[in-house]
């Protein structure tokens, strides 16, 4: 499946042919360099590993920036594999922009925000209580029993319940490619991606 390793640079909205305002995502979706060739016969299976944005060789140890220098490019920040890449490329390769095209559709993974320690309302969504009866006047946005007393006596494994929210790996399926503008390596999708602006995304055909 062919695709890049981008950056999101943030939000914006363009206007369509027939006027309608169309909120899109604005990616740096490469360049990328190829930095591994997987096949079957060597490697039980086929793919490309790609690498992008450079950093400082001081981040790395010699084993990787040896792999770095094999496919002829500098240390990068962000590698990624492609499975069943679309194309015949070899080391060294620089994949752009250009592979995707106007009207196409994506499917885009970044790491989502993080949202620190939250309660069950936000979490998962719990209505709370907005008819209390009975002298209740603190429990609003708490989440009640959280099980049987007399069997099993224990709180059950998979229980919502308050705890870390954000920072997962998302996958967000058949974005629209709405305009590419190759000049500057961007990419217009439309609607949103997870992540904060500046954050890594792979983005698949």
């Amino acid at each position: 499946m062919a695709g890049l390793i981008g950056k999101k640079i943030g939000m914006t909205s363009i206007f369509s042919a027939e006027g309608k305002n169309i909120p899109c995502t604005v990616i740096e979706a490469g360049p990328c360099v190829v930095t591994q060739v997987k096949t079957v016969e060597k490697d039980g299976y086929s793919a490309l590993q790609l690498g992008y944005e450079d950093k400082s060789e001081k981040n790395f140890t010699k084993a990787e920036l040896g792999h770095f220098k094999k496919a002829g490019t500098a240390p990068k920040a962000k590698v990624a594999e492609f499975l069943d890449f679309e194309g015949d490329y070899k080391l060294g390769d620089v994949l752009t922009v250009d592979i995707f095209n106007d009207e196409a559709w994506v499917d885009v993974t970044g790491i989502s925000k993080g949202k620190g320690f939250q309660g069950v309302v936000r979490r998962h969504n719990f209505n709370g209580v907005n008819d209390a009866t009975h002298g209740q006047h603190n429990r609003g946005r708490h989440p009640g029993s959280l099980g049987a007393s007399s069997y099993p006596s224990r709180v059950m494994p998979g229980m919502r319940m308050a705890g870390r929210m954000g920072c997962d790996q998302v996958k967000v399926l058949s974005l629209r490619i709405v305009k590419v503008l190759p000049e500057n390596n961007l990419i217009l999708v439309k609607g949103s991606v997870p992540g904060h602006k500046g954050s890594y995304l792979i983005i698949e055909k």
